[in-house]
């Protein structure tokens, strides 16, 4: 691919590096698509660019004017370097450069650019990688494109660290892992997203997902937001809890934690500096190289400095390196004794107001219960003398309505003897009056029958 000709975007800070795949982008009769893409660590060099690909709407599935050039896009994060160089192991003698990127927006995924040593490898690749599972456990697919074109539009990073174009040999001349020479005609070669190669039979026996120079991981973290106010600006991370809080320049809250933890380290997130709130300066002894990203001594700060070092004998001073790490050591860890120890008197107080707590809310606790039950027992108190009362106010009307029946039933029983007696008296009125009834009916048959026999004897 020769020099990219697109205008560099964004600011100006991007400047136009060269094309790192080789090949000759011309208007083609098929419909492609352009795709922008990242790759280096942002925090010390990115380049961008932009992949033209054929669409998958083309007319054909394989593109007429197809290169043996193909990219695997939408790979997630989870699978490393090692992951990805098994999944594709049964074509990995065939492909001589892999190169992984970072789309825009995208993430959580990132995509490898494959240039093959024939057009047969990469249409065999094609037909046995497309839309075909990463694993049996996941739904998402391989999404195999062929590539028209990689232009690289811009390089982002410090003036002393310009380098090379990305993938060119020149770069890193031997394999960081076996430290045999990179040549694309022997052995494949597979650069990362933080633009470091490596032979693919290297890389694949590194089963970390960082890169094993720089320790770059392409699975960022996710961003880390302060504990109490929730900005993401001037973040501290206490080295002791964890505690992540803002810095002074915002709400402050990482000096608060320490006022009221005593835990005196916090580190930097933006630069991995540990700062020590009780001596109020840095106390880190490593930092990460701007150039290639490793991790360097940082030179003590030489007294002279002010007048212009270089003339004094600080240069120089012959201090043996094992002396000067025993020291360090030794340091280190004098200052994680005496964390320590206050660290035990912190949570020993800690423990002890803990302690104190608990005691206070059992005592709490039991005199609610108490209180709670006495209420209870005074409630229950309450309504039984009112049932109490009820009961002699039912139990005194009872008794006055017995008397009242009583007098009512003697009353009763009064009129019933004398209703009885006047019964018994008209009874006998009335058998007196029969019986002189009876008397006069026989007197008045014995005249009638005495009349009858006086006629006829008159006869």
């Amino acid at each position: 691919m020769s020099s990219s000709s697109s205008t560099v975007t964004g600011d100006d800070k991007f400047r136009q590096p060269e094309t790192v795949i080789a090949g000759d982008f011309s208007a083609s009769t098929m419909s492609t698509e352009a795709i922008s893409f990242s790759s280096g660590n942002p925090r010390i060099e990115e380049t961008r660019g932009v992949m033209h690909l054929f669409s998958n709407d083309a007319v054909s599935p394989l593109p007429v004017e197809r290169k043996p050039l193909v990219s695997v896009l939408g790979v997630p994060n989870h699978m490393t370097y090692a992951d990805f160089c098994q999944f594709c192991a049964s074509f990995i003698h065939h492909i001589m450069q892999m190169r992984i990127v970072r789309n825009d927006g995208m993430d959580d995924r990132y995509s490898v650019v494959m240039t093959f040593e024939s057009q047969d490898s990469a249409d065999k690749f094609y037909h046995h990688f497309n839309n075909r599972q990463f694993n049996s456990l996941e739904e998402e697919v391989c999404r195999v494109l062929f590539t028209v074109d990689v232009q690289f539009t811009g390089y982002s990073g410090s003036v002393d660290c310009v380098q090379s174009p990305p993938a060119s040999s020149t770069e890193q001349p031997s394999c960081p892992v076996c430290l045999e020479r990179l040549d694309q005609g022997t052995s494949g070669i597979l650069t990362t997203i933080c633009n470091h190669s490596f032979h693919c039979s290297c890389i694949s026996k590194w089963t970390d997902s960082s890169c094993p120079v720089c320790r770059y991981c392409q699975q960022q973290p996710e961003k880390s937001t302060c504990f109490i106010c929730q900005t993401s600006e001037n973040l501290w991370l206490c080295v002791i809890c964890g505690f992540v809080g803002c810095g002074r320049s915002k709400g402050g809250h990482a000096i608060i934690h320490w006022k009221e933890t005593q835990h005196c380290y916090s580190l930097e997130v933006e630069t991995n500096r540990v700062w020590d709130y009780v001596g109020d300066n840095y106390v880190h002894r490593l930092i990460q190289s701007k150039t290639d990203g490793k991790l360097i001594e940082l030179k003590s700060h030489c007294v002279h400095a002010n007048d212009g070092c270089g003339s004094c004998d600080c240069v120089d001073s012959g201090i043996d390196e094992d002396i000067f790490q025993a020291e360090i050591v030794n340091e280190y860890n004098e200052l994680l004794h005496t964390q320590l120890e206050n660290q035990k008197l912190y949570f020993e107080t800690l423990l002890q107001q803990v302690h104190e707590e608990t005691e206070r809310e059992i005592a709490d606790a039991v005199h609610r219960a108490i209180m709670q039950k006495g209420q209870k027992m005074q409630s229950k108190l309450e309504r039984c003398l009112k049932e109490k009362k009820f009961l002699e106010d039912l139990n005194e009307n009872l008794l006055k309505n017995q008397e009242l029946w009583k007098a009512k039933l003697l009353e009763v029983e009064e009129r019933e003897k004398k209703s009885l007696r006047m019964k018994d008296d008209k009874i006998q009125a009335l058998q007196e009056q029969l019986s002189d009834l009876m008397a006069h009916l026989e007197a008045g048959e014995a005249v009638e029958r005495l009349s009858i026999s006086n006629e006829t004897n008159d006869r």
